[in-house]
């Protein structure tokens, strides 16, 4: 199943990239640099779930935490910026409604507030790292595909709106906030779990002897890799989002000047 998402997902994404390149000339509609962070988001999907990673991630907590982030810090924002609705649209072009419904759901979604997306993403976050689901997702095969699609959707979502939805006066100063709200509660989270004096979740009571490491540290090393690496991923966001904020400016300078000089 999850093989076949990945290669739709490859599929469509291709299909849509092909049409508008051939209608809008190679690098218009959608450009060199969102394929580029497509396939670099697809490539980080199959590392996460179609990898021995995916396996190792049963019996070793850092395993799975380290599947997570890449879920959601790593392949969500690399597919969002890689503009996959737009290339999804142009693919089923020729599916009678098919490409408006999607250009509808891309106009809509680009109207929910930063906020919303943002509160969704954390709530998924807690919510799904909480011992009674987190233990049923382990145990459950169909729980533990919901919960990875919860990550990967929402975070899809978070990182969709704040590059490509609106935020009126506010630009991409909104996007600041929240990509560093979003890092504070996620580090906040790896903290509590570095931090434990106690082991979280019991099926992982099993790593000292599969893997010759204690259960705690296996919980730290999670925690760990949720707290610091995360974190720098999110303040990286933050950083190139505040650069895009302090240069837009700029931008309405250089494309209202020439309206200046034809009254002037």
């Amino acid at each position: 199943m999850t093989a076949l998402a990945l290669v739709l997902l490859a599929t469509l994404y291709s299909i849509g990239v092909s049409r508008a390149w051939s209608s809008a000339g190679i690098g218009r509609s959608i450009g060199y640099w969102q394929v580029a962070s497509y396939l670099a988001g697809w490539l980080t999907l199959v590392a996460a779930l179609a990898s021995p990673l995916d396996e190792w991630s049963d019996s070793l907590f850092a395993a799975h935490m380290l599947q997570h982030e890449l879920l959601m810090a790593v392949a969500a924002p690399l597919i969002a910026f890689g503009s996959p609705l737009t290339a999804f649209a142009w693919s089923l072009s020729g599916i009678r409604h098919s490409s408006r419904v999607v250009q509808r759901v891309t106009r809509s979604v680009g109207m929910l507030p930063a906020a919303m997306a943002c509160v969704l993403h954390a709530a998924a976050l807690w919510m799904w790292h909480l011992p009674a689901l987190y233990d049923a997702a382990l145990a459950h095969e169909s729980v533990h595909a919901v919960q990875h699609l919860s990550f990967f959707a929402t975070g899809v979502l978070f990182w969709w709106i704040l590059a490509h939805g609106h935020y009126g006066r506010a630009g991409y100063g909104a996007a600041v906030l929240y990509v560093f709200a979003t890092g504070l509660q996620s580090g906040f989270l790896g903290a509590l779990i570095t931090l434990s004096p106690r082991v979280w979740y019991a099926p992982y009571t099993a790593a000292q002897r599969l893997w010759n490491v204690s259960p705690i540290e296996d919980q730290q090393l999670a925690g760990l890799i949720m707290w610091i690496p995360a974190s720098v991923v999110f303040a990286g966001a933050g950083l190139a989002f505040l650069v895009a904020w302090l240069h837009e400016p700029g931008r309405r300078v250089g494309h209202s000047s020439p309206t200046r000089r034809s009254i002037a």
